[in-house]
């Protein structure tokens, strides 16, 4: 995607700017800014919220959808790339480019990815499954053939586990499907259930209901909901619930209007860290639209009767949950913006950022750098001519705190460490990795974190020599080292007996008198 809109990236993002409750940032919806994604379906596992999502082609003209992307976060606000985790060219019988929406749900410590395909030999629509011991992949055809279908109705699976156990999986365009799914998930008992699409159920659209496609179905208290593209093409997000996960249904209203620059719209809801998020798709990057797609994230806040308020798309999303530690390594693939980066499979697992130009930046949302950095280290390759990484706060020309050198590596693949100082990153700040060097790809990224300085051992005021007692000897050290220099940190703060900051003739007079027994402590300087 890089090559198909980077410059249009370079004016649309200086536009794309709010204001924080700190910081001045670029927006942070869509959740990924290098690739079109469409589709969103989230799940929580563990302290981690996941974002599956499907992938538009650059440049189509139809749904070209060849794969499923993966995003994680902790945090709301900056997203690890997992790159693709599913294809359509896992399951050999399917189409190429026809891999539509999809959703990912645990059970037993697996995880089951339900998909829309079109079989290559009967054409129609398919849903199929896929299975993976991560929430990561990768993915595998669980059954090397379609679950449900093929039937041009059978599109868009959502899938549910209800507190009995029992699995219900919907999916269906124009009218709506569902089946009971065995235990194994991935069979199901009984016959494909056709949904009565009453106007009482789903709304009133001329002669029929707005129900459209892309159900989302779960779950919360004794309530049932089904989230809904609706009301035909551009759409809007509608819902109906139900006391029962096979309804009756009642149809309670629009969601989210029509927005966004896309004429069709996908949700999905989960609840994380106990708040609510309520993901989409609109048209937001440079050359978006229907067929290129983007996801993006709000909070939200169930009313006190269980409906959905009005949710609107924002530029800036949902708030950031808890700062990022930037004293721990940090994949250089987790972020809140880009511009003009790839990521890609790496050799030392995950992925790594790469096709780094000159000007291309990543920007990490609300660091904590507490009473600040000594110095950054980054993981970084170079099979060109190398380049600098530059760590600017709050903007991607804001307080520059650091440049770090990336010379030639040997290889794109070929990784090495590299530290460099760092002054003035201090409190809560965004961070801007911006790279600079020549007029080619520059260098590759995998990792980086910034280092705290090293904590000062604890010293006993006038015991130079380390010994835990204050003698005439710590008086000979003191002086030799006030002559001579001292031997090391350590016992040259011991003998700045007065905290000064500075060894004088004054601690070595301090230190006479206390072993002289002229003062039973030492007296600390006034430094004004």
């Amino acid at each position: 995607m890089k090559r198909s809109f980077a410059l249009l990236c370079a004016s649309a993002a200086s536009a794309l700017v709010i204001a924080g409750s700190n910081f001045t940032a670029s927006a942070d919806n869509p959740l990924a800014q290098n690739v079109y994604t469409s589709d969103p379906a989230p799940m929580v596992y563990g302290d981690t919220l996941y974002m599956y999502t499907g992938h538009d082609a650059d440049g189509a003209s139809y749904y070209t959808m060849p794969d499923w992307k993966c995003y994680s976060t902790t945090d709301m606000k900056n997203w690890t790339d997992h790159g693709t985790v599913l294809a359509d060219t896992d399951f050999k019988w399917a189409e190429k480019n026809t891999a539509w929406a999809a959703q990912c749900v645990e059970r037993n410590g697996k995880f089951y990815m339900y998909v829309t395909l079109v079989p290559a030999a009967t054409g129609g629509r398919a849903i199929g499954v896929a299975v993976s011991d991560s929430p990561t992949g990768p993915f595998k055809d669980a059954l090397g053939k379609p679950l449900c279908g093929p039937n041009w109705d059978f599109i868009d699976p959502t899938v549910y586990i209800d507190e009995d156990g029992q699995a219900y999986l919907y999916f269906g365009n124009p009218r709506l499907y569902y089946v009971r799914l065995n235990e194994d998930m991935i069979s199901y008992s009984g016959d494909i259930n056709k949904v009565d699409m009453t106007q009482q159920a789903f709304g009133v659209k001329e002669d029929h209901t707005t129900y459209t496609e892309g159900p989302w179905f779960y779950r919360r208290g004794d309530l049932y909901y089904m989230l809904y593209a609706a009301n035909g093409v551009p759409e809007d997000i509608r819902y109906s619930t139900s006391p029962s996960p096979t309804g009756p249904w009642t149809y309670r209203g629009v969601i989210m209007p029509k927005q966004g620059g896309s004429f069709t719209n996908h949700c999905g809801v989960v609840d994380f860290q106990g708040h609510s998020y309520f993901a989409y798709h609109n048209g937001a990057l440079p050359g978006g639209g229907g067929f290129q797609r983007s996801v993006c994230v709000e909070e939200f806040t169930y009313n006190p009767d269980g409906s959905f308020p009005e949710i609107n798309m924002t530029k800036q999303g949902a708030n950031q949950l808890h700062p990022v530690d930037p004293y721990s390594r940090t994949e250089a693939e987790t972020m809140s913006w880009s511009e003009g980066i790839e990521t890609e499979v790496c050799s030392e697992g995950g992925r790594n950022v790469g096709f780094i130009e000159n000007g291309d930046y990543i920007k990490v949302n609300w660091l904590n750098f507490g009473e600040g950095a000594e110095s950054f280290t980054a993981s970084a390759s170079s099979a060109g001519n190398g380049g600098t990484i530059e760590l600017h706060l709050d903007k991607k020309d804001g307080k520059l705190v650091g440049s770090c050198e990336i010379p030639p590596t040997g290889g794109w693949q070929e990784w090495k460490e590299f530290t460099c100082p760092v002054s003035g990153a201090e409190g809560q700040h965004d961070l801007y990795l911006v790279f600079k060097g020549g007029s080619s790809y520059l260098l590759n990224v995998d990792w980086w974190k910034f280092n705290a300085p090293e904590p000062e051992e604890p010293v006993i005021p006038g015991d130079i020599n380390g010994d835990e007692r204050i003698s005439v000897f710590d008086m000979v050290s003191a002086t030799e080292g006030l002559s001579d220099g001292f031997p090391d940190k350590k016992s040259e703060r011991a003998a700045d007996v007065d905290k000064s900051g500075t060894v004088w003739v004054s601690d070595l007079v301090l230190l006479q008198e206390y072993l002289c027994g002229q003062i039973r402590s030492f007296p600390i300087a006034d430094k004004t």
